[in-house]
């Protein structure tokens, strides 16, 4: 459990930061960098996701059953279709991040594509259908509180990795956070 404070510290601390460089009405102050879209500031979104790659990748080697690959390829297709649509260029991109990610190449590549592709056509053809079935899916997760966390942390990941985090994004990452029983200011949200 030590780790997971030093995440929550991590992020506290990032998020003070990126509230720091922001001034009134919460406009970015010139030369703080980030983008200053809503969803917080790209520098220290960006800074939070590397810092969760980093903590989950010290996973590895504890995030290998089937209920974490499962939610997690769960989460990873609701990022994907949080704004209600996925194109295949997006498909493709998240697809590509997910055998691109560490921790996730406990698994063959095969079972993960499947198991995100029937995730986001499910999305596709009946949008609050998917999700409920995608949120039972990432609410099995939540008997290991090592692996929910984790969960979340690679939804995060995926969401993040344009730097950028959506609202619709932000909005399952807390709902998934809720179905597993983690706090959503641990990441943030």
């Amino acid at each position: 459990m030590a780790m997971w404070d030093r995440i929550k510290d991590q992020a506290k601390g990032l998020q003070q930061q990126a509230q720091g460089a922001r001034g009134p009405a919460g406009q970015r102050q010139p030369g703080t960098g980030g983008s200053g879209a809503s969803g917080g500031s790209g520098g220290s979104k960006e800074k939070l996701v590397g810092l969760l790659k980093s903590q989950l990748g010290s996973l590895k080697t504890e995030l290998k059953s089937g209920a974490y690959r499962d939610a997690s390829m769960a989460m990873c297709a609701l990022v994907a279709a949080a704004d209600g649509s996925v194109d295949p260029a997006e498909r493709q991109h998240v697809e590509n991040l997910i055998l691109q990610n560490d921790v996730l190449q406990n698994f063959p590549p095969e079972q993960l594509r499947q198991r995100f592709n029937k995730h986001v056509d499910q999305l596709m053809f009946n949008f609050q259908q998917g999700k409920a079935d995608a949120m039972q899916e990432i609410a099995k997760a939540a008997k290991k509180p090592v692996e929910a966390k984790a969960v979340v942390q690679t939804g995060f990941v995926i969401a993040g990795a344009d730097g950028y985090i959506a609202p619709a994004e932000a909005q399952v990452l807390r709902e998934a956070c809720t179905a597993l029983g983690v706090s959503p200011q641990e990441f943030g949200l």
